[in-house]
């Protein structure tokens, strides 16, 4: 399984980005369904809602519906966990999101992500050096 950050997601929908076809490519080498968090998730539907309204927000919920996009959840026993993260990479800086994703990765063992950020290139996780990133 493959963790996935709301850059892609966001781009998956939005055929004007520039990485829009990268994503698409990637999308057909990588085992399904994608992995996300709320805060991710939060953050593409943002971005959709404010560059391309509802039709592009319902393009992002159809990835949920249809089982091609799950949710890693948090809990609250997570909580100290993110903000140790947030605060290890203060210099980057760390959002939540990325935050969530990094946690998401150490709980369940995964060290693929599928992102177009890279200061992912340097978060560190408890399972290996570093997570193997895509784009």
């Amino acid at each position: 399984m493959t963790l996935c950050d709301a850059g892609p997601l966001f781009a998956l929908v939005d055929k004007k980005q520039s990485k829009h076809a990268s994503i698409k490519k990637a999308l057909t080498k990588l085992s399904r369904p994608l992995i996300t968090t709320w805060p991710c998730f939060a953050e593409a539907m943002y971005l959709a809602l404010n560059r391309g309204g509802w039709v592009m927000q319902n393009q992002l919920g159809k990835l949920l519906l249809d089982g091609r996009l799950i949710f890693y959840e948090i809990q609250e026993t997570d909580y100290h966990r993110l903000f140790e993260l947030i605060e290890k990479y203060r210099d980057r800086p760390m959002d939540l999101g990325d935050a969530t994703l990094v946690l998401a990765a150490e709980r369940k063992g995964l060290k693929q992500i599928l992102t177009i950020d890279s200061d992912f290139f340097f978060y560190l996780i408890k399972i290996s050096s570093h997570l193997m990133s895509f784009i």
